[in-house]
């Protein structure tokens, strides 16, 4: 690793409804059970959200922009071709484990912790309300990301079951 990229501060981005539009796959978690393999396979036809690429692409300047997502490891190559596809700056991709079911302002403020050793976190930009909530009260500068449609089975997975 370069001395430059260690020494830039990071920025660091959420995925669903923070960089990609989860809308078109939110009826897979409207479902009883909910199905979580439609929901994820359908991630790659996500629609990219400009406002948070734009973000994501002019934070790159000054900043080492990595991931931090709550969708499971398995997900990581079709992740990493969706933000690729979509001009997104190169970064380390931070997942959640494939049978972690904990909360998302857990799993996230977690691996936040981790990133931040040593480093600067400029910010966290995420859609997730808890998430940014928890995150503001560990002393980390956040952008809560306003941009995407209300996704209320989404807000509800991530903290009751888990899994995003």
């Amino acid at each position: 690793m370069s001395e430059k990229s260690t020494s830039r501060p990071l920025a660091v981005f959420d995925i669903d409804n923070t960089l990609a539009d989860t809308g078109h796959r939110q009826h897979f978690l409207e479902r009883r059970p909910r199905d979580w393999t439609g929901f994820f396979g359908a991630a790659p036809a996500d629609p990219p959200l400009a406002r948070g690429v734009a973000l994501a692409v002019e934070s790159a300047a000054d900043c080492e922009v990595v991931y931090l997502t709550g969708r499971p490891e398995r997900c990581r190559a079709d992740t990493l071709d969706w933000l690729a596809r979509h001009g997104l700056p190169e970064g380390r991709l931070w997942m959640r484990g494939n049978q972690d079911r904990r909360p998302a302002r857990t799993t996230k403020l977690e691996v936040l912790g981790r990133i931040a050793r040593g480093r600067e976190v400029r910010m966290l930009v995420d859609d997730d309300e808890l998430v940014c909530r928890a995150a503001r009260a560990a002393g980390f500068r956040v952008v809560q990301a306003d941009w995407a449609g209300d996704a209320p089975e989404l807000e509800s997975a991530q903290e009751v079951e888990g899994r995003t």
